[in-house]
């Protein structure tokens, strides 16, 4: 075959692949790593991205075996009881009903007491999920898609993924409907700040959660979430009464509210049909109003990129299909703000 003809033949190929090169990219979108609790990606030819603080390096003094007080409450924790997997602290044990096992000691080595991720009051923290008040029925559902390899993270970094995994893995059928009755029985209440802003307080990263640098500035909030504690040593003593504050960006609430309600002109489907029209959740389908954005956000993008693939994911991919990663943000946002 003559030169001429084979370039003109492969230039031909070249026109009509790139659109499909293009829609291809187009249906991966960029990891909102801001939602998974990790850094940024590095830069090509740049060294990984790590999380900054943290600790480092040095000789350490003996270890803090004082007790640790928080407000409102007459008990008292070490730091190494605070830290415990499977001896959870209960702060304010006359929150909630009287926990199973389960929640605050689980079962070594791999099934951690539920409480330590999800909060005795089931109200978890922007790492994990909040679990207070989903429907029985979702709860059991979702440990066992874990248990069958079924729900996984979009983002490799976010490795308490993988250890939900283990433990559901690991749960007896009574242990997960233990979990899911006890989890399931309370009501969800406010946790969670939502402020509309164009900067946010400098950030660094550990353990999957934002912490504001101490005089450290502000910076744009770009197309970001950057949801933090209200008050970091409560957080580290793990105080149940200290929630956290959310900053979205300008109009994302505004922007979220038209498509949970509107459906954006046909680009998505209308929240409440599935979820109630008050957005608490309609028999087994898990509420949504005032819950972490940081979550909510991370599901909506692990059922859009197919790594959660669940009884309901089949549907909500519907629901996804056809939102921008800035969509989705902006109904994390309005769904975070709604009084629940």
């Amino acid at each position: 075959m003559p030169l001429r003809r084979v370039v003109l033949i492969l230039s031909v190929c070249s026109l009509f692949a790139a659109p499909a090169i293009r829609a291809q990219q187009r249906a991966a979108p960029a990891v909102p790593y801001w939602a998974y609790g990790v850094p940024p990606p590095a830069a090509p030819g740049a060294p990984p991205a790590g999380a900054a603080g943290g600790g480092g390096g040095g000789q350490r003094g003996a270890p803090d075996t004082s007790l640790k007080h928080i407000p409102d409450s007459p008990l008292g924790f070490t730091l190494q009881n605070i830290r415990d997997f499977f001896n959870v602290a209960d702060w304010f044990p006359g929150d909630h009903p009287t926990p199973p096992d389960i929640i605050l000691h689980g079962r070594a080595p791999h099934v951690r007491g539920c409480g330590m991720c999800h909060m005795p009051n089931g109200k978890g923290r922007p790492e994990n999920a909040p679990v207070a008040g989903l429907p029985y029925a979702y709860i059991v559902q979702q440990l066992s898609d874990f248990k069958n390899d079924l729900r996984t993270s979009a983002e490799p970094r976010k490795t308490n993924t993988a250890q939900m995994i283990e433990a559901a893995k690991d749960m007896t059928d009574e242990e997960i409907k233990a979990a899911a009755t006890y989890f399931s029985s309370m009501t969800w209440t406010p946790w969670i700040r939502v402020v509309q802003t164009d900067t946010v307080p400098k950030t660094r990263v550990s353990g999957n959660v934002f912490f504001a640098l101490p005089d450290g500035g502000t910076e744009p909030i770009g197309n970001r979430i950057i949801e933090t504690p209200e008050d970091g040593d409560r957080f580290e003593l793990r105080d149940p009464h200290s929630g956290f504050v959310a900053y979205v960006p300008t109009g994302s609430v505004q922007k979220g509210a038209q498509l949970v309600a509107g459906g954006g002109a046909g680009k998505t489907f209308v929240c409440g049909t599935c979820h109630g029209s008050d957005l608490k959740g309609l028999g087994p389908v898990p509420g949504l109003a005032g819950r972490s954005p940081s979550y909510l956000m991370r599901q909506l993008f692990d059922i859009q990129q197919g790594t959660r693939k669940g009884t309901w994911s089949p549907l909500m991919k519907q629901v996804v299909v056809n939102l921008t990663t800035d969509d989705l943000l902006a109904i994390a946002a309005y769904l975070s703000s709604i009084k629940p």
